[in-house]
């Protein structure tokens, strides 16, 4: 219901913005100036009074968009908040001198608060940190769904924002990085994965386990992993290069058992269910390369830790290095409004290995 509200005020963000600079600009210098002053009309007073609405709805919609290229909004803003700031100080501002004393116009305030807002914001997002927001269970049990990462955009370079072009090279991706990158099929939408294969690897999965360029990667089955959305899935521990951190997996060749279940927290109840099934014969375990993957030069090959259920480069390829965004580093936040919507207050704060 909430999520209805904001979109549907969302909407009304553009009109009512237009609405109001029309009227600030041209209608009520005019009311001002009469004699004697009038006052805003109801309509002009509630468009005032809902601007900050609408335009709080829109900025918490583009939020909770996953095709947005937010620093082309943030360049957009500037880019506007300039222009009204400009246009105010050599057409409005002489007017308004010559004609009377009077305040400037509300929507040349908002633009000036914006403009430093919007580039400090910009510089930040574009060189420094970026937040994201984990929207699958492609890296469970290292992240979940709900959990807010702060990424570090120098990790692998400046870039330019929008552009995304590099201008200066600082590092570039090691095997385990837990990295944001621009999802090849549709880079409009920012994925999450491991780096599990780097320029020139050859990568094969073997029930469930990483072989790279020959080599078995440590993995020591822990345990068995149960939340209630997912049951008795095999929870085990991989060293990858630097990092050592945990996965989850099934043993079998066919999908994981889908269905709703009581003990799953979702708003939408769909669990899945390990019955760690012998592979069929003849057939591999599900999620298994039938060959090994060679990395192009200029390539990575990203796999999810949730290995039987994660769309990653085991169906679509290898991802290009200009598509990289930065190194996910720590979770400042844990909001899953997808399952119980209450923060998991320990994830706060929590390096990612």
């Amino acid at each position: 219901m909430i999520a209805q509200i904001i979109q549907v005020l969302a909407w009304l963000a553009v009109p009512l913005t237009l609405l109001a600079v029309v009227d600030d600009w041209f209608l009520r210098p005019a009311r001002r100036a009469a004699t004697p002053p009038k006052a805003d009309p109801a309509w002009a007073h509630a468009a005032y009074l809902a601007l900050p609405v609408v335009i709080i709805a829109g900025l918490l919609r583009m939020l909770g968009s996953e095709r947005l290229d937010f620093s082309l909004v943030l360049v957009l803003v500037l880019a506007v908040s300039a222009l009204v700031v400009a246009i105010d100080r050599w057409l409005l501002e002489p007017r308004r001198a010559a004609a009377a004393p009077s305040p400037a116009p509300v929507t040349v305030e908002y633009a000036r608060s914006f403009l430093p807002v919007a580039a400090i914001v910009l510089v930040l997002r574009a060189f420094v940190f970026e937040p994201f927001r984990i929207p699958s269970d492609s890296m469970m049990p290292t992240l979940l769904d709900g959990d807010f990462l702060i990424v570090n955009k120098f990790a692998y370079g400046l870039r330019l924002p929008v552009l995304n072009t590099k201008i200066v090279d600082l590092g570039e991706p090691q095997r385990g990085d837990v990295v944001v990158f621009h999802y090849p099929p549709d880079p409009a939408i920012n994925f999450i994965k491991r780096v599990v294969g780097l320029p020139g690897d050859s990568v094969r999965v073997r029930s469930d386990q990483l072989i790279i360029n020959g080599q078995a990667v440590p993995l020591a089955e822990t345990g068995r992993y149960n939340d209630g959305c997912y049951v008795n899935m095999r929870l085990s521990e991989e060293q990858l290069g630097a990092h050592r951190h945990q996965t989850l997996s099934c043993h079998t060749s066919d999908y994981l058992m889908a269905a709703p279940l009581a003990s799953c927290g979702r708003h939408i109840p769909v669990s899945y269910r390990c019955d760690d099934a012998v592979p069929t014969p003849g057939l591999p375990d599900r999620n298994d390369t039938i060959e090994d993957l060679v990395v192009p030069p200029g390539h990575y090959l990203m796999i999810g830790d949730n290995r039987d259920n994660s769309s990653d480069g085991r169906v679509w390829g290898f991802v290009p290095e200009d598509h990289l965004v930065g190194r996910a580093s720590r979770i400042w936040l844990n909001l899953p409004l997808g399952r119980s919507g209450w923060p998991y207050w320990n994830r706060i704060g929590k390096r990612i290995e």
